[in-house]
């Protein structure tokens, strides 16, 4: 018998994709994939430009249906399904590109997230206390700041969500590496607080210091996968062409 104290997950994969194949018009870009992330769990999804990384982002969050093949949430038959009803099912995504309203102040970014029935001063008090950068922008438009902070900003609304699955697309794309290391830190303390992350990232090694799993996904296929410790020599293969 299942505890009414159990999170609704529990019991399955928060994310699972199975076979599957997807595509844009006639070119598919997605050749089987199967892909699987347990509740609190770091899986890293590793791969060069026009791996299809990106591609199974869309497909895990709606924006892209397989032509084939299951999206799984908590076990959940998920194809088709709205992205909206994905996120109340705590699904959510730091976009590449940090995904920020630039014209609207740092507060009212964080206002944007009160529609998941979290109060303001709860967003802003743990947003302020992860990333204190942010505090002292309160008043500032958002897309005046550096790129640090508004990565910054991007993961924090996200969290305000309390997600229970978080997926991060790119996380260092055009940060000075200082910041990159202090953002995988943060991701370390998301997961070490128990949320479910899939990080998709091309600096597969930073990634693999907080992944408890890797996935190395190749030409839309996946060509290995395992512990952090088992990919050195598949990420030769996928990125330096050595075998």
């Amino acid at each position: 018998m299942v505890s009414v104290s159990e999170p609704w997950y529990v019991h399955e994969p928060l994310l699972e994709l199975k076979n599957v194949f997807a595509g844009y018009g006639q070119i598919e870009v997605l050749h089987g994939v199967d892909l699987r992330i347990g509740a609190g769990q770091a899986v890293a999804l590793l791969g060069a430009n026009g791996a299809g990384k990106t591609s199974v982002l869309r497909v895990a969050t709606g924006l892209l249906e397989p032509t084939s093949g299951c999206v799984h949430i908590a076990g959940r038959h998920v194809n088709g399904v709205a992205t909206d009803e994905l996120a109340r099912l705590g699904i959510c995504t730091v976009p590449e590109g940090r995904g920020i309203f630039p014209n609207l102040t740092v507060a009212d970014n964080l206002r944007m997230g009160t529609y998941s029935g979290i109060s303001l001063e709860e967003i802003e008090q743990s947003a302020y206390e992860r990333f204190p950068k942010l505090a002292a922008r309160r008043n500032q438009q958002a897309g005046t700041m550096s790129g640090g902070e508004q990565q910054m900003l991007s993961l924090a609304r996200a969290l305000a969500t309390r997600p229970v699955l978080l997926l991060v697309d790119e996380l260092s794309m055009g940060l000075a590496p200082i910041i990159v290391d202090q953002l995988f830190e943060e991701v370390a303390r998301i997961v070490n607080e128990g949320t479910s992350v899939l990080i998709i990232e091309q600096f597969a090694r930073k990634a693999l210091q907080v992944a408890t799993w890797g996935i190395v996904l190749n030409n839309g296929v996946v060509e290995a996968q395992g512990s952090p410790d088992e990919l050195n020599q598949a990420l030769d293969v996928a990125y330096l062409g050595k075998r």
